[in-house]
């Protein structure tokens, strides 16, 4: 199937529509200039003080990513923009290369919460960000991206983007929470069915 994905003030979206496009997914993208870095703190203080540790994760974590992300795989929402496959373990190892960081939360020593990270000169986009379904709601994931985004900081790093499906409006709240601004909503369609 064809996708157009076109933001939502794309002026082609009556015509789109008036050709039988059909809407079949919604997605948004965010991003974060001048980070406040005392809310950032906050966020992973309050994690701490529920017992948690914050912190960076090396490629020896692989495993417990990967055991995170299948669990959580049938929660991620599905948009065409957005679909997120884990795969078998050895494309969780490869999250490790090309300028990609990895942060993660562990209670005790089960990995429940992480935040992937593509590093660019200047700039970084959140891969995905994910939290145990038991521990959602409590604000760890915001601790996992904070967490990251104050150690890309002290690196240079001065944007952070960030963005996910627009029926997961959780993910939103969360973004916002940390000073993410929304940017843009982005439209997928479907081609009209013969």
């Amino acid at each position: 199937m064809d996708v157009e994905l076109v933001r939502d003030d794309d002026p082609r979206i009556p015509s789109l529509e008036a050709a039988g496009y059909r809407l079949v997914g919604e997605s948004w993208g965010a991003r974060l200039r001048n980070p406040d870095r005392e809310l950032l703190e906050s966020a992973v203080l309050r994690a701490s003080a529920a017992g948690l540790v914050v912190r960076e994760l090396d490629s020896s974590y692989a495993e417990a990513l990967f055991v995170l992300e299948t669990a959580n795989e049938k929660d991620y929402p599905y948009t065409p923009a957005t679909h997120r496959v884990v795969g078998d373990l050895s494309r969780t190892e490869a999250l490790w290369v090309d300028g990609r960081r990895v942060f993660g939360a562990f209670d005790a020593s089960l990995l429940i919460a992480a935040t992937v990270v593509s590093v660019f000169p200047e700039r970084a986009e959140t891969v995905f960000t994910s939290v145990l379904g038991d521990y959602r709601g409590r604000g760890i994931g915001q601790a996992v991206k904070a967490v990251s985004i104050l150690a890309l900081l002290s690196e240079g790093v001065q944007v952070f983007g960030t963005g996910g499906a627009g029926i997961n409006e959780a993910s939103l709240g969360a973004n916002r929470a940390l000073g993410y601004v929304l940017e843009e909503r982005w439209r997928s369609y479907a081609p009209p069915t013969s």
